[in-house]
């Protein structure tokens, strides 16, 4: 997989569009626009204008066959999710992860089960250091 040093930001709808590629990759415009169209009300051009903006940024490469464009992903899933993560941690906490665990933690309902497993995941993290 190709490698970025900087992970571009994704706005929800292009977040969209990503997740079709990938689950469904390579893949046309036209297949993207199908798969959509079930999820969304955008048309097909707006799709397409998203598809082209995750090219310009980087997100998505292509092969092109004739004149057919083949996009797939550039960058995974997981360099995303850490991306927006630490986006959002330092724009709406400062950086600081104990105040962020500690407002969900107050707020949400967690079961046993989740419980369980943020415990064994601080604990993992505890051994580690």
């Amino acid at each position: 997989m190709f490698v970025k040093e900087k992970i571009p930001r994704i706005s929800e709808s292009e977040w969209e569009v990503m997740k079709v590629f990938w689950n469904h990759s390579p893949a046309s415009a036209n297949e993207v626009v199908e798969l959509l169209d079930s999820k969304t009300d955008w048309k097909p051009t707006t799709i397409k204008t998203l598809i082209n903006r995750l090219v310009k940024k980087g997100a998505l490469g292509f092969h092109q066959k004739g004149k057919t464009y083949s996009y797939f992903p550039l960058i995974s899933e997981e360099e995303c999710l850490k991306a927006e993560s630490s986006s959002f941690l330092n724009r709406l906490y400062g950086g600081a992860l104990k105040v962020m665990i500690v407002n969900f933690l107050k707020d949400e309902k967690l079961t046993e089960a989740e419980i369980d497993e943020l415990k064994e995941i601080l604990d993992q993290r505890k051994k580690e250091s």
